[in-house]
């Protein structure tokens, strides 16, 4: 059953003679689909990601979705000048469109031991959208994350940044020069899935073991500190967050990981800053970013010395304007 929100309004118009635009934004654990056009954003409808049946149920999810959405703010599914999706993935391309092989939707890449109720490989996606759209574009998410927060957010003005979503999964969007970083598949910046341990029981959806994803993820949370007590990241870290002694050395060893990645980001790409996002990161920022902060202080001083870790400039609201930010003109 689909969640109507009720319309809001929001920073930005589009201009008067501009139809309207569809934003599609697909995680591992929901897809939103909202309208925008001249008078704001219209409508936003949302459901758990579907992930049972046949791979191609999740592009029929989000054209159902979009035709709801374009039916709550009144305008004609015609109408609709361009989709912008912003996919948690990776890609892979099928005569040059896009699908998804996303750990936290295709069940068939790390097999039963996940959970998910699908032995999919990939997900089919942008070809039924370009079947119904004329004007389709699919972007990895922290990709489009990316570009709505040096549009509108906390990375304004930076040539040299990145975007890192600690959510469902991790996924980062890139930005060196001035310039957008998106890989031979569009798959750039899946640093989520490196290798940072030899730990054989933090199977990641991807079928790796031991990738950052594994270890600190939302999903990972819940799977590796259940029998602690800590059945999800909100009860974890509210409970750190209240004094547990336990849950807060937990968090701190969560953070030292994720610390890590974001420094070996920094050494790559020698970047000026990095904003954060995500359901998990962003309901306990004021806990968890001093903590990021701290794990990459002090560390080689010519790569890290002036790099800001801030939070997301668009905060709960980033999913929305990354998928806008890849179609608006």
């Amino acid at each position: 059953m689909s969640n109507y929100h009720v319309p809001f309004s929001a920073p930005i118009r589009l201009p008067a003679e501009q139809a309207p635009l569809v934003c599609v934004d697909i995680g591992g654990t929901k897809v939103a689909v909202s309208v925008v056009d001249a008078r704001g954003l219209r409508s936003r409808v949302s459901e758990p990601t579907a992930t049972e049946g046949a791979n191609h149920v999740l592009a029929q999810q989000v054209l159902r979705l979009i035709d709801q959405a374009c039916a709550f703010a009144d305008i004609a599914p015609t109408e609709v000048a361009a989709v912008g999706v912003a996919t948690c993935g990776p890609f892979v391309l099928r005569q040059g469109l896009i699908e998804l092989v996303a750990p936290n939707i295709c069940g068939g890449l790390a097999g039963q031991a996940r959970g998910l109720p699908n032995d999919w490989t990939s997900a089919v996606l942008e070809a039924p959208l370009r079947a119904a759209f004329a004007q389709v574009r699919v972007e990895n998410d922290g990709i489009a994350a990316l570009e709505a927060e040096r549009r509108w957010g906390a990375l304004q003005g930076c040539s040299d940044c990145a975007y890192v979503t600690w959510s469902t999964g991790i996924g980062m969007g890139l930005c060196v020069d001035g310039r957008l970083l998106r890989g031979r598949n569009g798959n750039a910046g899946h640093a989520g899935h490196t290798l940072v341990c030899d730990d054989s029981s933090a199977l990641c959806g991807c079928g790796q073991r031991g990738d950052v994803e594994a270890l600190v993820a939302g999903n990972a949370i819940a799977r590796r500190f259940a029998a602690q007590g800590y059945a999800d990241a909100a009860q974890l870290f509210s409970a750190a967050v209240a004094g547990d002694a336990t849950a807060a050395a937990i968090v701190d060893s969560l953070c030292a990981v994720l610390g890590r990645a974001l420094f070996n980001l920094s050494a790559t790409l020698d970047l000026q800053r990095i904003a954060i996002g995500g359901s998990v990161f962003w309901h306990h920022r004021d806990y968890l970013l001093p903590r990021l902060r701290a794990a990459l202080a002090g560390r080689l001083p010519p790569l890290t010395q002036g790099l800001d870790i801030v939070a997301a400039g668009l905060g709960e609201r980033v999913g929305d304007f990354a998928a806008l930010a890849l179609v608006l003109p």
